[in-house]
């Protein structure tokens, strides 16, 4: 429930920050064009608000409806439908009183701040923290695979090579390659050969849905790390810090041989000799009905893998942070092209709220709330510009036309554009969340 009430908390603090400064990408260009700007929100406001102030021509305030925000910019058609202004003659301070290319900026301006927001903080990531990473050459054990990985075609102990016959200096970074790239093989070192694993579409269809499919291989060189309440590990009195050692007698040399023995002994007896504080002892403790003992595993040698550092200077960090915003959204697009290909049904991984929030740490880490916060600015901004009437993009498409042709749409046109958008939006954030809570029902999430 902690790590829950945590998410959450990373998931609002960000989004409210990346709302605040899109709406401000809008407000700064409507001022900068004189354009009046009625209101500015964080969060939807209807029928009451938390909060409000009016400074000058403008309420400021909070909404109670955390889907996003907006400003109110007068003699514009949006979410608003205030079409009693729109019957008006148009006023010089009004949206649609402006020339086109002004038009243009003002509806560019959030999406331009989702961007540049993007960069400045992998800049500042990349300067405070710098970069960490398991190479994939110093995942020496090789990997533990799920169903799903074998499914694929892949086996525990395997050792990944290459991908595509290309090498990926970051183990984290070869599932995303596979699925953004298209890969077609995987080549891995299994059992001192070289064999290659094709990658089909119905995998990618396998590995878009899964959350995993395969984690490092570690030796069973192993301490408890924290124990869970009330089952059988506590219950037996093993301890934190305890080294666990052989099971009924059996040595293992890799950790998840010992996972699969507990597996194997569901509901059954099990006696576990285990070191503590240099003293050696033997608990006897029942399986519990998921073949789990009830402790988090942490390493006894936390140097087992070497990790790479990367560290920059602040004039190091700007190019270096501006280089991982253009690859993130390179990748970002990427991901467009699976929704077209039918085999790998990437509609059905579509998230809501729910999926967002997962994607930040369980404990408060600054340096992944940001890194999370500047990949879902850029997510953001790319949504934004889909050529949806209610969204930015929507509004772009039309303007781009006007200024083509020459010819501003009607009025009665823009409004119902902008309800079809708005219907269209509301079936997708529908679809989405509806996909999260199907996840949670079938214990996929």
């Amino acid at each position: 429930m902690e790590s829950i009430l945590i998410k959450t908390a990373q998931l609002l603090l960000s989004l409210s920050i990346l709302v605040v400064l899109h709406e401000a990408g809008h407000f700064m260009f409507a001022r900068l064009f004189k354009t009046r700007v009625e209101k500015f929100y964080l969060f939807f406001n209807p029928w009451f608000s938390l909060f409000k102030i009016k400074k000058g021509e403008t309420e400021y305030g909070i909404g109670w409806l955390p889907l996003g925000g907006y400003v109110k910019i007068s003699g514009m058609i949006d979410e608003s439908m205030d079409k009693e202004a729109m019957k008006l003659p148009p006023q010089p301070w009004e949206f649609r009183a402006k020339p086109a290319w002004q038009r243009l900026l003002i509806m560019v301006g959030g999406v331009l701040m989702n961007f540049i927001f993007a960069m400045v903080i992998y800049i500042g990531v990349l300067y405070v923290w710098g970069q960490q990473y398991l190479p994939t050459e110093n995942v020496k054990y090789g990997i533990v695979v799920n169903e799903t990985g074998e499914q694929i075609g892949f086996k525990t102990g395997d050792k990944i090579l290459t991908v595509d016959n290309e090498y990926i200096e970051q183990f984290s970074k070869i599932v995303p390659t596979i699925v953004l790239d298209g890969a077609q093989t995987v080549q891995v070192e299994r059992e001192g050969q070289k064999v290659d694993v094709e990658i089909t579409g119905e995998d990618l269809a396998l590995l878009l849905k899964s959350k995993g499919i395969w984690d490092e291989r570690i030796p069973y060189d192993i301490q408890i790390g924290r124990l869970a309440k009330d089952l059988p590990a506590q219950q037996a009195g093993l301890q934190v810090g305890d080294v666990l050692g052989n099971v009924d007698g059996k040595s293992f040399e890799y950790y998840d041989q010992f996972t699969n023995y507990l597996e194997s002994k569901k509901g059954e007896e099990i006696a576990i000799d285990i070191t503590r504080d240099g003293q050696e002892m033997t608990k006897t403790l029942t399986i519990n009905e998921d073949g789990k003992m009830g402790f988090n595993a942490a390493l006894n040698n936390p140097d087992i893998f070497e990790f790479k550092t990367i560290k920059y200077g602040f004039l190091e960090s700007i190019p270096a942070g501006i280089n991982r915003g253009v690859q993130t959204t390179g990748n970002y697009l990427k991901q467009f092209k699976l929704f077209f290909k039918k085999e790998t049904k990437a509609y059905e991984s579509l998230g809501g709220f729910a999926t967002i929030g997962n994607i930040f740490s369980s404990t408060w880490d600054w340096a992944h709330f940001w890194d999370m916060t500047a990949f879902i600015s850029i997510i953001l901004a790319i949504m934004n510009l889909l050529p949806i009437p209610a969204l930015d993009g929507g509004h772009v498409m039309f303007l781009f036309g006007e200024m083509i042709t020459g010819r501003k749409p009607g009025e009665k046109f823009l409004e119902y554009a902008q309800i079809a958008g708005m219907v269209l939006l509301l079936a997708l954030v529908l679809y989405a969340n509806a996909n999260d809570i199907i996840k949670m029902i079938n214990g996929t999430f």
